[in-house]
């Protein structure tokens, strides 16, 4: 034991060291805690003095979760804190970090757009809006007070989006590419999101409405470029792959010619693929597997031979396709791999003259 805590010491160097960027980053948040009742809140984000920064997702509570939050609200029960910040981007006005939903869920029941369903312990209550109440459940109502963080000015957007991609990874609160918006915001999270809009995209990808709002197409575009770029980087952990290569490009991306790639690529899958990505004429979504392969592999394709005419598309049919894009050890190394040059080598092999 003596000779394992001789082998592992730290040195006062090393501890002084972390001391001093304990202190330094400390320095870099700053924030004071408030206690405002619901009226307030309500008024204010109407009047856009709370607002809903770019990064943050879709208002996508379904009914019985926002029920419940009422139903708790109602109770009196100890409601998480919220996240607000001061920033210099919009003056006059304070950005929600954390607390989106219950924010909208909020408005939604005061303005009588919400009904009361599944509660548990307010069993009475089943049915009912916010005009339904007596008066004085009302106003108790507008009167609770929700406790919330406000960030000073002084506290750097990285900050705000590192505290937003704290919070939502621990929960069921967002998904890896709505916190990626967050803590990647900027240029090339932008481009993205513009190839995610593009009409021909939409039209050959065709995603539900849940996942739309959960932003599944930007999620799909940022893989597209992953791996059309890195693929045979890639290991087994797909986020980390995924964060590495925004990363590398936030700051320095050629815009022109990754918009021409990808329109390129749309283009070729609009002409030969007879449901775009997906599977069937009536699908009502795209598995990422089968878009990865698809993109992907013509993309490296057209990358050879930018005037690729297919003789036969028979392939797109066959067993071996379906194997490769089945969703069993989609994301180990060998299978991304596979399913990619698969497309890519059926496309260049049966070329037409």
């Amino acid at each position: 034991m003596l000779r394992l805590a001789q082998k592992n010491k730290i040195t006062e160097e090393q501890r002084d060291k972390a001391t001093e960027q304990i202190i330094r980053l400390q320095k870099d948040i700053s924030y004071d805690t408030r206690d405002y009742d619901i009226k307030y809140i309500i008024d204010k984000f109407k009047d856009k003095y709370f607002y809903i920064p770019d990064y943050q997702r879709h208002y996508v509570w379904d009914n019985v979760r926002k029920a419940k939050f009422i139903e708790s609200v109602i109770l009196g029960l100890p409601i998480p804190l919220m996240f607000f910040a001061i920033t210099n981007r919009n003056i006059g006005s304070i950005e929600i970090i954390d607390g989106v939903q219950r924010m909208s869920t909020l408005v939604a029941f005061k303005e009588d757009k919400l009904e009361l369903k599944g509660l548990k312990k307010l069993t009475e209550l089943n049915g009912f809006r916010f005009s339904y109440l007596s008066k004085i459940q009302q106003s108790k109502f507008l009167n609770r007070t929700l406790r919330v963080i406000v960030l000073s000015e002084d506290t750097t957007a990285e900050f705000r989006q590192d505290i937003f991609g704290r919070i939502n990874t621990g929960g069921l609160k967002a998904n890896s590419i709505e916190i990626r918006r967050g803590v990647y915001e900027g240029p090339f999270m932008d481009f993205l999101e513009e190839c995610s809009n593009d009409e021909l995209f939409q039209e050959l990808c065709p995603l539900s409405e849940n996942l739309k709002n959960r932003h599944e197409g930007l999620e799909l575009v940022l893989r597209f470029f992953a791996y059309l770029n890195n693929y045979k980087e890639f290991a087994h952990n797909v986020e980390e792959f995924l964060d590495k290569y925004v990363e590398n490009n936030k700051d320095n991306f050629n815009k022109a010619e990754m918009e021409k790639e990808f329109k390129r690529m749309l283009n070729f899958v609009g002409e030969y693929f007879l449901y775009g990505f997906a599977k069937t004429k009536n699908a009502k979504s795209t598995p990422r597997v089968r878009f990865e392969a698809i993109s992907v592999g013509v993309a490296l394709a057209l990358r050879e031979n930018p005037e690729l005419r297919p003789k036969s598309m028979d392939w797109l049919v066959s067993r071996e396709f379906e194997k490769h894009t089945t969703s069993h050890a989609s994301n180990s190394r060998k299978r991304v791999r596979g399913r990619i040059e698969y497309v890519r080598n059926c496309l260049l092999e049966g070329e037409k003259e």
